[in-house]
């Protein structure tokens, strides 16, 4: 009679971790802490915003309208909806102009450039995000205005039967376009830098078989490094719109303001954003005006916020971009 034995579960042998010493309890703590904190005050700026802002769509339409004379006798929607769409179009304007000479910047620093020259450059590219708004819009209003007028003038002239190039042009041109312009110039460091360092991750191997397969430096470029850098360039894209989005005074000091649903870029007093709007009107607002401003930065935050997390998303969706390939 032989008898059988149910097999023993093997236990797992214990690890055998080192002891933790102080200074790494410090550390973990205070990045756990540190992360907490951000999203403590993301969501104390984000409760703010509603609990400030809900006054202003909670109340009727015609005590608004009656106790803010800049409403123009329309509703809340009826006032955000123009900046909104002033906002989204001053930004697309600044990624059209900035992100092909961004992307060529950055390509050239990476592949093209002399070790020397490339670092030279990259500290001054650098250097631009350093310059404070208000320079921007200095610059914008006492240097750009001045010098893109005929160039405006000659856009109307010759493309005016396109309706973005409709004219007259405005003289001063505080248009929508020299906003853009303006806008270009200040996102034109961030989508360098970070295309930059994407390029410079494109693996060695995959730019030497190229070379080897006989392409030239701009084949290889074009089928080896804008490849693997292609969602980094558009996340690259994305974190300058969310500058864009938000920009203050640069808007405020170059462009006029107009609350329409316009196209004419080249006309002034037709459109205007979120941010440069409440800076201009909060000096004078009181009571509902205050909640009508404030409302009107909870729609930025969320289209900031959505704006940076698309950004994120696509980061994140190809491993390739982490540069461990």
């Amino acid at each position: 009679m032989t008898t059988t034995e149910e097999p023993r579960l093997q236990e797992k042998p214990a690890v055998n971790r080192p002891p933790q010493r102080p200074g790494d309890r410090v550390f973990s703590a205070s990045a756990k802490y540190a992360g907490v904190l951000i999203l403590v005050v993301l969501a104390a700026v984000a409760i703010f915003l509603i609990v400030e802002g809900w006054p202003a769509i909670s109340t009727s339409s015609e005590r608004l309208t009656a106790s803010i004379n800049w409403l123009e006798g329309k509703s809340v929607l009826g006032y955000v909806g123009p900046l909104v769409f002033g906002t989204i179009l001053a930004a697309l304007i600044a990624l059209v102009i900035a992100t092909p000479i961004a992307i060529g910047v950055a390509l050239f620093i990476s592949h093209y450039a002399p070790r020397r020259v490339a670092s030279g450059l990259g500290y001054v590219i650098d250097l631009l995000a350093a310059i404070p708004s208000v320079v921007y819009g200095l610059w914008g209003a006492l240097w750009l205005m001045p010098k893109v007028h005929p160039f405006f003038d000659w856009l109307t002239t010759y493309f005016g039967w396109i309706p973005l190039f409709a004219g007259p042009a405005a003289n001063p041109p505080r248009t929508i376009l020299t906003a853009g312009i303006v806008l270009a110039v200040m996102i034109l460091p961030i989508i360098t830098a970070v295309s930059r360092e994407i390029f410079l991750q494109t693996p060695t191997l995959h730019e030497e078989a190229a070379l080897a397969l006989g392409a030239t430096r701009w084949e290889m470029v074009r089928i080896a490094v804008l490849p693997f850098a292609r969602s980094g360039i558009i996340s690259a894209t994305m974190l300058g719109l969310g500058r864009a989005l938000g920009e203050t005074m640069a808007v405020a000091m170059v462009l006029s303001p107009g609350l329409m649903y316009s196209i004419f870029i080249l006309k002034a007093g037709q459109q205007q954003n979120i941010a440069a709007n409440i800076a201009l009107k909060f000096p004078e607002a009181s009571g509902l005006g205050v909640n009508v401003l404030i409302f009107t930065g909870l729609v930025l935050f969320v289209i900031t916020l959505l704006v940076n997390m698309f950004a994120r998303w696509i980061v994140s969706r190809r491993a390739e971009f982490s540069g461990a390939n």
